[in-house]
């Protein structure tokens, strides 16, 4: 199966952290694997067990054409020696983008789904007709959220993290956030950062939380204002800051989730929301595979 690298707990400072007398870390998740980073490590590791445990030789997943989840199942597919199929969102690329291009490099058959049935993939009619041209496979959901997902992503935080005040994760299916609320500590506080536009996501997250029976120790807050226009949206200042960030720290951020959330952060601490002595942990979840389609899109250079 996949070994995890290290992946240290990085300090940093900025003016406003030390006049605050606040302490920052970056949970480097983004360290854990070349290709199963961030997030993904801890989604994918309790499905691919339940697989090879039920049987199953091949996964299916689904994804956009820049999806984290389609490079990291392919990568994790190929070391636990399955098969994989990705299918797709939208029209077949005439040519692959770099994040397709290397979960076909590591194995996965990738096939297109045209938008509409895409919005129906969860239901019964449009799993069973990919039984019927697949076979027997083990379905993991878009994202890879679901109870084996929470499961693993509850082992995100360690006995080192417990001297943590605050949390800081970014949200996409919510499938991070409802792992971390599981395992923190009451006297914690989980902040998630959302993506996607719209208030929505509580809810989903809630659903989540009832669904598998997690009951949060700790006090939580989601943050719905900080996505720049809305999933895989992006504004100058984000760019602008993802950029300054990497040269200030060294740490590379993507403009889909990390950025966003490392913004959001930073603009709390500007504004003085946390008090003073507060121990403050910022998950770095990955991602950073699509910075390279991102650049190729937009002609940029993060």
């Amino acid at each position: 199966m996949i070994s995890p690298h290290s992946h240290p707990n990085q300090k940093i400072s900025t003016p406003e952290s030390i006049s605050q007398n606040l302490e920052i870390y970056i949970k480097r998740l983004d360290l854990i694997h070349p290709l199963i980073s961030g997030n993904k490590f801890f989604k994918l590791k309790y499905n691919l067990k339940e697989a090879i445990n039920a049987g199953h030789d091949t996964i299916l997943t689904f994804g956009g054409a820049y999806s984290n989840h389609i490079q990291a199942s392919a990568a994790a597919a190929k070391a636990a020696n399955l098969k994989a199929i990705g299918i797709i969102r939208g029209e077949e690329q005439t040519s692959l983008n770099p994040t397709l291009l290397t979960a076909k490099n590591n194995g996965m058959r990738l096939f297109y789904m045209d938008r509409e049935t895409y919005r129906n993939k969860h239901k019964e009619q449009v799993i069973r007709s990919l039984h019927e041209k697949f076979g027997k496979f083990y379905l993991i959901p878009e994202g890879g959220t679901n109870r084996l997902a929470i499961k693993g992503c509850e082992e995100i935080l360690d006995k080192e993290d417990q001297q943590m005040d605050f949390i800081c994760s970014s949200i996409g299916t919510g499938g991070t956030i409802s792992g971390l609320l599981g395992s923190a500590m009451k006297e914690q506080k989980i902040l998630g950062f959302s993506s996607l536009k719209g208030n929505f996501i509580i809810k989903e997250i809630n659903e989540l939380l009832g669904k598998h029976q997690i009951h949060p120790q700790c006090s939580w807050e989601i943050f719905t204002n900080y996505h720049f226009g809305g999933y895989a949206k992006h504004k100058p200042e984000l760019i602008e800051f993802i950029k300054n960030f990497k040269h200030q720290y060294q740490v590379p951020l993507d403009p889909i989730y990390t950025g966003k959330l490392f913004y959001g952060v930073f603009d709390l601490i500007n504004k003085g929301h946390f008090p003073s002595g507060s121990k403050i942990m910022i998950i770095h979840s990955g991602g950073l595979q699509g910075i390279e389609g991102f650049n190729q899109r937009f002609m940029e250079s993060l």
